[in-house]
This record gives C-alpha cells, structure tokens and sequence, in this order.
C-alpha cells in the first residue's frame, strides 16, 4: 500500500519562515526528509507578515488567486501563493489575508508580547481557507497531518458528516501533539464561527470542554490517528499529573496513540559544518572544543579557569522548564566549582531573579535574556554540561544537540528527555546524567555527580564521544511516520469499506 504518498502538513510555524518554538523545528525538518524519502509533501502555512516582507519567491496558486472561506455566518476572503521550502523541494502553499496575517507576530504582538485576542478567528479561518483551497485545486492528499491545537478543528470537519462531503473520505488525518499544555480552549460562540453544530459542542462530547471549545480535543477525537513526540510522553499524557484535563480523551484513544521521537536537523546542528561557532570539531578531532569554550569565555566575560566546567541551559525561562529548582538549588551549584550560562526570554519574575543572580556571581553566571541565534550555536559548542531540568518535556531537542556538540546533558527523567539520555550509572552505552523526582535536591545530585565526574578527563572524554556518536537524524525518524501513516490509511480502508 505505501508507494508513493501524497502528504499534507499544516501548521501554523514553519522553520526558517515562522518560528515561535520547537513546533517549527520539526516542520522544517521532517517534511523534507519525507520528501527525500521519495513522497511528494506539501506543507500549509499562513502567509504572515514577516514571510511576506522577507526575500521568498512566491507565485499565485492556479486557480485560487481569491476565494472565500466559511467564516459563521459570513465568508472571508482568502489568496493563496505557492513557495519551496528553502533549501528544498517541498511545496510550501501560503495562506494570505491581511486582516488576520498582515501583523508582526504569530500568536502575539511583536511589540507588546500580548496573544492576540482574535487566535481562535485567525487559525480557524486557516484552517477552513486549506480544506477550500485543495478542494479547488482538486488536491486530494493521501493524508493530511495536523499539527498542534491551532489545526485541531481540521479533522473535526472531515469527520463530522454528512458535513464534511465525500471529498475527502479516504484521505487518512493524523494529528500530532507537539505539547499538550497548550490546547485553544476558546469560547463556545467560536465553535458556531468554525460552523459546527450544536451535536458537536454537546456536554462532554465533540469539542466542548467545559463549556468552551477545545481545538486540541477536537484534534484528538476526530483524527485516525494521533501522534506526539516522545513515547514516554506518549504514556505521561494520559494521566492526571500530564494529561491537562485530557487524559481520558487520550485514554479512550489510546490504541490510536503513537509516540515518535523528534528528530534533529544536522545540516543545522552539527559541529562539523555550523557556521554560528567559531571553530569546527569532530569525534576524530576535538581541538575546536575546546577553543569554542575559550571563545564564550570570552564572549561573556566568563571567569572561569581550566578545570571548571560550564554549564549551559537554553530555554524559555518559565516553570516548566525546571527554573524554580534551579533558583531554589543555584547558591549551591556555584559552590560546585562551576559556571552557569543560561540564554532565554520568559517570564518577568525569573528575568529578575537570575538578573540577581548574575549580579551576585559575577564571571560565574551569566544570564542573557535575549532571542540570539548566534549564541544559542555557540552554548551549544562551548559549554561542558547542558541542563534541562523540565517539570514535563513532550520531547527536547536541545539535549539532542547537545549530544551532537559533546557538550553532556544533565536531565530530569520526562517526556522524550527519557527517551534520549542514558544515565551514566545506568548503563555502559551512557550519554548523560538523569534525575527521576522534581526537586531541588535531586536536580543538585544529578550536576555534582557530573561535577565529580568531569574530573576524571579520560572518562569524561568517552562520554563525550559516546554522546557524540548517538543519531537522531530525522532520516530515522522518518520511517516511523512513513509506516504511521500507511498503518493510518489501513484503517481509514477498514472504515470507508464498511
């Protein structure tokens, strides 16, 4: 049955033409290694803004210079262009309309910070604007994946007959969860704009989440199959403690739940070919180590001597992310004998904190509160250590890099963080340190078992290479959704022929 599959992705980020978080990542990524695979791949994106007012070859798509998109009681008028994903053969179609795309931001104001208050409008309107646009250029994929909560009505409509026609009736939905945190639970007056019914927005049924809308929920019950990034996360989001409310939605799916660990992008993140760092290095020749160490010494105004290992952490500086352990536990990791380099944006209360902290050790830590692309390559290259002490982590990819650069990630035992790390007194295959309970206390005995690790050069440089040679290529990756989707249009088979 697998052949060649004509694949539909729609998103509302896309690496390197919109990205907010990891979700562009790997819709930069794994489109084209599904296309190098041999598939033909198409990727739906707004045209925003910042796409528009960038260097990218754009044509009107033939056949849809203007139309107009269901929009509750009304229509909206949409365009649609037609790019390449750069650096590939992938079509990118882009979704115009200025009203809700001709703003700088994504999901909130480049200015402010604020969301947009009109999210739920604006995404459903895309995701309407996709369905019309295949419809009138009689494309009819073989799946169409939907990725996150802002694409979660899309297999709420294809599913909700007679609705949604028989257009796309053998076209398999796979919907992936990139972080189930965020699900746009919206008002209930949001499910009659996307033009739903009252049978869908029934108490505990469709897409009604106490009393609201749930874009994620509707993603979730109305796909063939469902998706998300890590196994472990896979099995943790169907429990209270990670589920957000959904677990039993997630439960009763879960003979259609997959986790598929992300992949990463080596013509991006590779030490043997990054030009963001200063000095290239390799398994074979390392040299570049460590003059990449002496460069963000440098650079940062480090006081840090041979010997002393440095700590990175690139991150949104939020809960989630570990940052009241590490503000709870750092008077005591300084008393290591190390140095902490921590690059991010997020919220104010840790800007602050770490702002005093910084203060307080100077050459020791160095905070960076700041987007900087640049510097995020060179972290990765220069440190020693890369701390992720999450709360819950549906995958991670910086410890994936990390691995990639040598530089030893320090995690807490969630999500795809689990499934990456091998503990070093775990097994002889190890890569890294892990801690299992969210604490303080245990977040400070995972780094000074690396601390007293590190002293040892020898074994500290095998568990360098070991972590070096680990691949998660999206390559790999790949295959697992390749052999999803065919298992996918399997059962959607099952269910057009009964």
């Amino acid at each position: 049955m697998e052949g060649k599959l004509s694949i539909l992705m729609v998103s509302a980020e896309v690496h390197p033409l919109a990205k907010v978080g990891g979700l562009a990542d790997v819709m930069g990524a794994l489109p084209r290694a599904l296309a190098d695979a041999g598939h033909d791949v198409k990727i739906a994106l707004p045209f925003y803004k910042q796409i528009r007012d960038g260097d990218l070859k754009t044509s009107p798509v033939k056949g849809a210079g203007e139309f107009d998109v269901p929009f509750g009681d009304t229509t909206v008028a949409a365009k649609a262009y037609s790019a390449r994903l750069p650096g590939s053969k992938v079509e990118v179609l882009l979704i115009e309309n200025e009203r809700f795309f001709g703003r700088d931001g994504v999901y909130s104001s480049a200015a402010t910070g604020e969301a947009f208050s009109d999210n739920a409008e604006r995404f459903i309107f895309f995701s309407g604007a996709v369905l019309r646009l295949a419809r009138l250029t009689g494309y009819k994929p073989d799946i169409i994946h939907c990725h996150d909560h802002q694409t979660g009505f899309i297999p709420a409509w294809l599913r909700d007959e007679p609705k949604a026609g028989p257009y796309f009736k053998d076209t398999g939905i796979v919907y992936t969860i990139h972080n189930l945190a965020y699900q746009g639970v919206f008002p209930r007056k949001m499910g009659y704009v996307a033009g739903f019914s009252e049978h869908m927005m029934k108490p505990v049924g469709g897409i009604e989440f106490h009393g609201d809308v749930n874009m994620m929920k509707a993603g979730i019950i109305y796909s063939d199959t469902i998706t998300t990034v890590s196994p472990t996360y896979a099995r943790e989001i169907q429990t209270e403690e990670f589920g957000h409310g959904l677990e039993g939605v997630l439960t009763s799916r879960a003979r259609d739940l997959v986790g598929i660990l992300n992949g990463v992008d080596y013509s991006v993140w590779n030490p043997e070919s990054d030009k963001l760092i200063p000095y290239r290095y390799s398994i074979q020749d390392q040299t570049g180590k460590r003059l990449c160490r002496e460069h963000l010494i440098k650079r940062l105004d480090l006081k840090v001597p041979d010997g002393v290992p440095i700590v990175g952490m690139i991150s949104r500086l939020v809960d989630q992310k570990g940052f009241d352990l590490v503000a709870a536990a750092l008077d005591r990791l300084i008393d290591l004998d190390l140095a902490l380099v921590i690059l991010g944006t997020g919220e104010k209360k840790y800007h602050d904190l770490l702002g005093e902290y910084a203060g307080r050790y100077p050459g020791r830590v160095s905070v960076n509160i700041a987007f900087d692309e640049e510097l995020a390559h060179q972290i990765e290259a220069g440190c020693d250590m890369f701390l992720m002490p999450s709360k819950y982590e549906p995958c991670g990819l910086n410890q994936m890099y990390s691995m990639k650069y040598g530089t030893v990630p320090v995690v807490r035992k969630t999500g795809g963080l689990a499934d990456s790390v091998i503990d070093l007194d775990a097994s002889p295959d190890s890569t890294g340190f892990v801690f299992e309970k969210y604490s303080a206390d245990e977040l400070f005995g995972a780094v000074e078992r690396a601390r007293e690790a590190y002293r040892d050069g020898n074994a500290w440089s095998e568990l360098m290479l070991r972590a070096m040679k680990r691949d998660f290529s999206w390559q790999h990756q790949a295959r697992q959704y390749i052999d999803t989707y065919v298992a996918t249009l399997k059962k959607r088979k099952v269910v057009t022929e009964s």
